[in-house]
């Protein structure tokens, strides 16, 4: 479906106008589409961010701030997400030894069975695009990494 059809618009004042939109639309189409994948296993998509964080650096721990510097979604409060995770007994929370404000975090087994059995899911997820050629999708990509670069108004 093309944004025009999506958002019943014909017109943008800008192709660049139009990518805004269209990031923004396209956002909400796959955060639709990956929460139905995550709803089994009661988790949002900011909780599944974390416990992938933290399956990265398994058996490791890792702070809450650097989750947060992590995260996708850094708008999210890690803090109060991994306060659910803990009480889903996805998680475990333990004061830092050698630091005592500091809050260390690891993943349970509990929780890495949990990503094993999403990172099925999400190969079918995936799959869905199969349709478009990787080079398209390398370029998209490099379209998007672009995007972040902050650029000088003058330039």
């Amino acid at each position: 479906m093309s944004l025009e059809e999506g958002i019943k618009q014909e017109k943008f004042s800008s192709e660049y106008h139009k990518l805004t939109i269209n990031i923004a639309f396209t956002n909400s189409y796959l955060t639709n589409l990956l929460n139905n994948y995550l709803k089994p296993y009661e988790l949002s998509m900011q909780q599944y961010n974390v416990l992938r964080i933290l399956r990265g650096q398994h058996p490791s721990p890792v702070s809450i701030n650097s989750i947060t510097d992590r995260m996708i979604d850094k708008m999210s409060n890690a803090s109060r997400l991994v306060e659910k995770l803990r009480k889903k007994d996805m998680i475990q929370r333990e004061t830092c030894s050698a630091d005592k404000r500091q809050v260390d975090v690891c993943i349970t087994t509990k929780g890495l069975t949990a990503l094993t059995e999403i990172d099925t899911l999400m190969a079918g997820f995936e799959r869905q695009f199969e349709h478009i050629d990787v080079k398209k999708v390398a370029q998209a990509n490099k379209v998007l990494d672009d995007l972040r670069i902050k650029k000088n108004i003058n330039d």
